[in-house]
């Protein structure tokens, strides 16, 4: 007899919370490194070569950062009792498949191109993969089912189309 599947094992409310606050420190410092990188290397070696499109790019690409820092931060933000009793973990960043997972894809996407750029200023077209990969999920998820769904079969109409051939067949004979 074969082994019984087992249940996939699910994560305890306190437990999420540690994971998530690690995964949002995790995140936050990679993004800080990375720009602390960039700045260090831009500013104190090419200063000459700046322009003000690398600096709207340096810019687009911090804000990019905080606002996936925030938007981790508040949905996993846990709620507590007047006692310090933890009543919702918040949302699990961690789960596969979730909004959580796609931003990280977005931090780590956007730190490899802000690490690249230190090389040379064409890997900024990297972050052209962001909206397109969200195109992708919306098409997929969205407006591709809804484009290509099926017609709904109505029944009644069938029945009526059936009687009414039955008879048209009936007077031609």
């Amino acid at each position: 007899m074969p082994p019984q599947p087992k249940k996939a094992p699910t994560k305890g409310a306190k437990q999420v919370v540690v994971e998530n606050e690690a995964t949002i420190n995790f995140y936050r410092n990679m993004a800080g490194a990375v720009a602390l990188l960039y700045s260090a290397i831009m500013f104190g070696f090419y200063n000459d070569q700046i322009t003000s499109g690398l600096v709207f790019l340096n810019v687009m690409v911090m804000i990019v950062y905080v606002g996936c820092y925030q938007m981790m931060r508040y949905m996993s933000q846990a709620l507590y009792t007047d006692e310090g009793v933890l009543v919702d973990a918040g949302l699990d960043l961690n789960m596969e498949g979730g909004i959580g997972e796609h931003i990280k894809d977005i931090v780590i996407l956007t730190s490899i191109t802000h690490a690249l750029a230190i090389i040379s200023n064409y890997f900024w077209l990297l972050l052209l993969f962001i909206p397109v990969r969200g195109f992708w999920l919306v098409w997929k998820n969205f407006l591709g089912p809804w484009f290509f769904q099926e017609a709904p079969q109505d029944a009644e109409m069938d029945e009526k189309k059936r009687k009414k051939m039955e008879r048209r067949m009936r007077r031609h004979q």
